[in-house]
């Protein structure tokens, strides 16, 4: 079953908030298989003065956290829970990143993010980044759930 979160149901899924949080709408999520959620970059995000102030452009380690973060989502939606103060998500790997095209201010920046593995704690995704149908970035993404200190 498919569902979609708007931001204040996100914001319970998720610990980050601004100027850290990413994601702005989940369109749809299949708890336990994948997740399709949606950034929009605007030209008063807070990275963008300084990267680069006469040609705006999203960092790519951004466009990683930010699938990391739909990832999250879909972590806790797999396991019917909630962020809480004692544990939380982190994240374990980033491998074969790659950046096809520049994010630029007015972009709705398109997160997929397919569950591939869990074991125990440790959640695997294939994950890929597009705007206006144009893949931007991709990657894999290995988060671990670990208490905290």
């Amino acid at each position: 079953m498919s569902e979609s979160m708007d931001i204040h149901a996100i914001l319970q899924h998720l610990p980050h908030r601004y100027p850290f949080l990413l994601v702005d709408r989940v369109l749809e999520c299949v708890p336990g298989e994948r997740i399709r959620a949606l950034k929009n970059v605007t030209i008063n995000e807070p990275f963008f003065p300084g990267h680069f102030p006469h040609h705006p452009v999203m960092p790519g380690v951004l466009i990683v956290e930010a699938l990391a973060q739909a990832a999250a989502v879909l972590s806790f939606r797999t396991i019917g829970e909630q962020p809480d103060d004692g544990s939380g998500y982190y994240l374990a790997g980033v491998d074969g990143a790659r950046f096809k095209r520049p994010v630029l201010p007015g972009d709705q920046l398109l997160l997929d993010v397919a569950l591939t593995r869990r074991m125990r704690e440790v959640y695997k995704f294939a994950c890929m980044a597009s705007v206006d149908g144009q893949r931007a970035a991709e990657c894999e993404i290995t988060c671990v759930r670990r208490p905290l200190d």
